[in-house]
């Protein structure tokens, strides 16, 4: 599939990966729609690139159908679909005192990172397959897990869960898709300088980085744009998650 000419969406894409990524499909020529929670930096990137800003959250079915509706009314309908909203924070089930993690604080990150993708991921679908393809595809639909997925650290068990459900859905739900000419894959990150990252001080980035084996620094999100460009012109990628790492497998801690 051509980029130039499509509407996309991108949610998480006021800044990090999904920022790296609206960037780049809107200098290939796509228009992109914007859908983050934050309000000032997702309008300053929208503005930045020449797109369109919707403020949503991903798990709010209502709002992502009416953000939907309204990046239809201004681009057209998307046929491209970028997931990259998500959050982080570690979470240890027992901490120092014995207590166990708190299921809410469990569910809210598995809300957003795993039901999140889902809910975004579905409702784009539901509107894609009702149009006519381009092609013999009607579109694509990138999602975002993690290296946590195959080999989280300790303080990450929710996180992992949340990104191994992106994985193990990847195949089903591009299996299920397959008659709609709707292709699903999933790109698995290992450490990039993300905002997240970049809060960092200077001497733990320079560890992390020395922990990926070649090249040895952290990942540019410009690199996992390209992989999404890639994705979107390699007509047999599909039902798969790709490893984005430099080679790193995490140490427990």
């Amino acid at each position: 599939m051509n980029i130039e000419g499509m509407a996309a969406i991108v949610t998480g894409g006021a800044s990090g990966l999904g920022g790296a990524t609206a960037e780049m499909l809107a200098k290939a020529g796509a228009k992109v729609a914007i859908f983050d929670l934050n309000d000032e930096l997702g309008r300053a990137k929208a503005d930045e690139i020449g797109g369109t800003f919707c403020k949503v959250n991903v798990t709010d079915e209502s709002q992502v159908e009416a953000a939907i509706a309204e990046a239809e009314g201004l681009h057209g309908k998307a046929r491209i679909l970028v997931n990259c909203a998500g959050i982080g924070p570690p979470a240890k089930v027992i901490d120092r005192e014995g207590n166990a993690l708190p299921l809410a604080k469990f569910t809210s990150i598995v809300n957003v990172n795993l039901f999140g993708t889902f809910n975004v991921m579905s409702k784009f679908a539901a509107s894609l397959s009702r149009m006519e393809p381009d092609g013999e595809e009607r579109g694509v639909i990138v999602n975002t897990a993690s290296v946590a997925a195959f080999d989280g650290q300790i303080g990450q068990a929710a996180y992992a869960a949340s990104k191994g459900g992106i994985v193990g859905m990847t195949l089903p739900v591009a299996r299920e898709f397959a008659r709609h000419g709707i292709r699903v894959m999933t790109i698995a990150p290992g450490l990039f300088l993300t905002p997240l990252m970049g809060s960092l001080p200077q001497e733990a980035q320079d560890s992390l980085a020395a922990q990926v084996p070649f090249p040895s620094r952290l990942g540019d999100p410009k690199e996992y744009a390209h992989m999404v460009a890639s994705i979107i012109g390699n007509p047999m990628l599909n039902g798969e998650t790709i490893r984005l790492d430099g080679a790193i497998r995490m140490a427990p801690k």
